[in-house]
């Protein structure tokens, strides 16, 4: 284990993530969200299959002993991305970020109600104080009587919130599968399902994009590889819960890019409610890595 490695991966996962959600919201007025998730997908598949190969996997790490689960975490998480790629379009980018942290809360309720994981009353506490950080964001557009308010902006946080529920259902998946899949296999086949899954949105309005957006989104599905390839690694060198609280410095990031390349600042409102969100997501955090220590300590195994 190496603390500080997984650390910098992580930082450099969050960091091109962050990247790769600008390069999406800049190219939406263009084009569609279909056509968005069919570039971020067919690249990055380049990108895994040269991975695998460096690490001599190639010919192991895609094997499946259940090619349906594949199918139905594909549905799933192309479902999240195509309605989080929808709601980036159309909300802010620092807001939409905020409204992403919503996928680690959703989670945790999800593994109680789906894979009977015990969910004790801080988890849940911790739970409830982020949704209210979630419903601070979200509420200038829960009024439609606000001058500030668009409709657009209100669909915006609909898809976005979507986006987070369907993410944190595809989690559900993933934590099922890698108890019998590689997880390379997990991250390519989702890949060319999303690529396969994107087609269906085809008479919807793809357009041609010119030659600078192509760039941009063939970059973004690069991006978009490289990125899963260094946050798988971060886990290899680092412990999850020492690694997962980096995860909220994409924030700071949007705040950056929100405010010097699409001119939009944050209000007040939405960075108490993000600021709630995340304490409550590193309280989890905090917490689970406590009782990991506990019963290390208890079994007698040094950590």
């Amino acid at each position: 284990m190496s603390p500080i490695t997984g650390i910098l991966l992580k930082l450099g996962s969050v960091f091109l993530f962050t990247v790769m959600a600008a390069i999406l919201k800049a190219t939406a007025a263009t084009v569609p969200a279909g056509e968005q998730m069919f570039f971020r997908s067919l690249f990055a598949i380049p990108v895994i299959l040269a991975w695998l190969w460096s690490r001599g996997e190639l010919a192991t790490g895609l094997r499946t002993t259940d090619p349906m689960s594949h199918v139905y975490r594909g549905i799933v998480g192309s479902l999240a991305m195509g309605t989080s790629f929808a709601g980036l379009g159309l909300l802010p980018f620092p807001e939409a970020t905020a409204l992403g942290y919503a996928m680690p809360l959703l989670t945790v309720i999800f593994a109680g109600m789906f894979l009977a994981e015990q969910v004790r009353g801080f988890r849940m506490s911790m739970v409830a104080i982020g949704l209210v950080g979630v419903l601070i964001v979200l509420s200038p557009r829960l009024s439609m009587q606000a001058a500030s308010v668009t409709i657009g902006e209100t669909l915006g946080a609909i898809l976005t919130l979507t986006g987070a529920a369907f993410g944190a259902l595809a989690q559900i998946f993933i934590s099922r599968m890698i108890q019998t899949e590689r997880t390379a296999a997990v991250v390519f086949w989702f890949s060319v399902t999303a690529t396969v899954l994107s087609l269906v949105t085809l008479p919807f309005g793809w357009v041609v994009p010119d030659l600078s957006t192509l760039a941009l989104l063939v970059t973004c599905g690069i991006i978009g590889g490289v990125a899963q390839i260094m946050l798988t690694s971060a886990y290899r060198y680092a412990d999850a819960s020492l690694v997962a609280p980096f995860d909220y410095g994409s924030m700071l990031m949007a705040l950056a890019i929100g405010w010097f390349v699409f001119g939009e600042g944050a209000s007040p409102r939405m960075l108490v409610g993000a600021a709630v969100i995340i304490a409550a997501g590193v309280a989890i955090i905090w917490r689970e890595r406590q009782l990991g220590i506990s019963r290390a300590r208890r079994a007698g195994t040094p950590r």
